[in-house]
């Protein structure tokens, strides 16, 4: 715990200045920027609950096709992320984030009216290009607001609101489906117009909410303000970067920074060929069970594996907030959601089925908001937004890959056994690469900042 004091601060307790501004941070800004990340996953995510209500039938797309449309996205989505970052350090994340919600809205909204294969193609791209920079953006902004024994609390509680986007979102989802005819539209193209109006409406809140730095925050106390920029202050010296200008090219040229790339890639390859293909999935338990299915009850079965997920990011999140941060707690629950994903194959009942998915889902969500507590420890400044954002970029290829990977080995193999294999297979390499991190010690800094328990206190 900081005992550092400014003359101003006087004899007030640092300990009671700390809580006070944490409690302030998870009051005002946590919930609002989770709430932008609520909207921004449900429209990434929108076309997984229209393709198998109407928009693979309406459009005549085969599961390759679907999953090209699904994947595209990521494409423009890595492209830009690294430059975006940069910006949002440039001109504040107030303005960037902003800019990026509002952006995405206004495209999301034309999936409405898309009427064919290459329309669908072209506004995943251009959604992607809207929404590149907003989740490293985010991860950022809020990583830089608290101390690092209090950032995978903060990253958990606002990463949360990915697993109750699919919990609230399917549901939400269905109905809009079902308000089939609604302004003379099918379902799924009323879907898309719900879901696109309320990121346009809260980018603009955002614009007028959202403050950049303790400093221009009113609604902290002199003291808290103060407390927070000197123990941020504090920590970027401990990084070793002190009269070292940060550079966007130091990202580029961090070893660590590639490696956890390569872990993210793992975790997200698992994370987005559930998102896109479980709605699918749900919808062959129809053959299983010899009866049919209504749209809500396939939100309803979508939305049954998030709920748990939701608890054990949770439960996760808070044990290594006590304990510190080890690597076996993002490599344990990537081994065992590598080992769940292909078991799911042999469940033999669509009730055991969903059973193995949520192990799988829970492990995914519990590692998420622990590894992105890793790499804001040792990078700083424009560096930091920008090797936050290549370590995105590269996890974010996987969204394109397993999209891509997973249609076409269904369409290839004509089932989705083979393509679960190499899900579970990406996600044991996040496994082994953390262990080979944690055994070479790649950097000291690695090794004592990131495993040692005493950092946290």
């Amino acid at each position: 715990m900081s005992n550092i004091k400014s003359s101003s601060v006087g004899t007030v307790d640092s300990a009671q200045i700390e809580k006070s501004a944490i409690k302030k941070i998870m009051i005002r800004l946590v919930p609002f920027v989770a709430l932008m990340f609520f909207i921004n996953y449900m429209d990434r995510v929108a076309i997984g609950f229209a393709g198998p209500n109407g928009l693979n039938s309406d459009l005549s797309l085969t599961a390759a096709q679907f999953g090209m449309a699904s994947g595209i996205f990521f494409i423009a989505y890595i492209l830009l992320e690294v430059p975006n970052n940069v910006l949002l350090n440039k001109f504040g994340a107030r303005r960037w984030l902003s800019r990026i919600m509002v952006s995405w809205g206004i495209v999301s909204m034309l999936f409405t009216w898309v009427q064919n294969y290459e329309q669908l193609v072209a506004l995943r791209f251009l959604l992607g290009v809207a929404e590149a920079g907003f989740f490293p953006g985010a991860i950022f902004f809020l990583s830089v607001w608290v101390p690092s024994r209090h950032r995978a609390k903060i990253l958990a509680t606002f990463y949360v609101a990915q697993p109750l986007t699919t919990v609230f979102g399917a549901p939400i989802a269905s109905m809009l489906i079902n308000a089939h005819g609604l302004f003379g539209l099918e379902g799924w193209r009323v879907m898309f117009l719900g879901v696109s109006i309320p990121a346009i409406l809260v980018g603009i809140a955002a614009f007028f909410y959202l403050t950049d730095k303790p400093a221009d925050a009113k609604w902290l106390t002199k003291e808290e303000a103060e407390w927070l920029t000197r123990e941020l202050e504090r920590e970027d010296a401990a990084k070793g970067n002190k009269g070292v200008h940060p550079r966007v090219r130091d990202a580029f040229t961090n070893g660590r920074v590639w490696a956890l790339g390569l872990v993210y890639f793992g975790l997200v390859y698992g994370f987005y060929a559930l998102a896109f293909f479980l709605p699918t999935i749900i919808s062959g338990f129809e053959k299983v069970i010899g009866a049919p299915l209504t749209v809500l009850d396939r939100g309803l079965l979508t939305a049954v594996p998030y709920l748990p997920a939701a608890a054990a990011l949770l439960l996760w999140s808070h044990y290594v907030h006590k304990k510190g941060i080890a690597i076996w707690h993002v490599a344990l629950p990537a081994a065992i959601g590598a080992i769940s994903v292909p078991l799911a194959l042999y469940a033999g009942s669509p009730t055991a089925t969903i059973a193995v998915i949520t192990v799988t889902a829970s492990c995914i969500f519990a590692a998420f908001p622990v590894f992105w507590s890793i790499p804001a420890r040792f990078l700083s400044g424009v560096t930091a937004a920008a090797g936050i954002a290549l370590i995105g970029s590269i996890g974010n290829f996987a969204g394109f890959v397993a999209s891509f990977v997973t249609g076409f080995l269904k369409d290839t193999t004509g089932g989705y056994e083979v393509a679960m294999f190499v899900v579970g297979g990406a996600m044991m390499m996040s496994a082994i690469t953390l262990v080979i991190l944690d055994r070479q010690k790649i950097s000291s800094s690695f090794a004592e900042k990131i495993v040692s328990p005493e950092t946290e206190g």
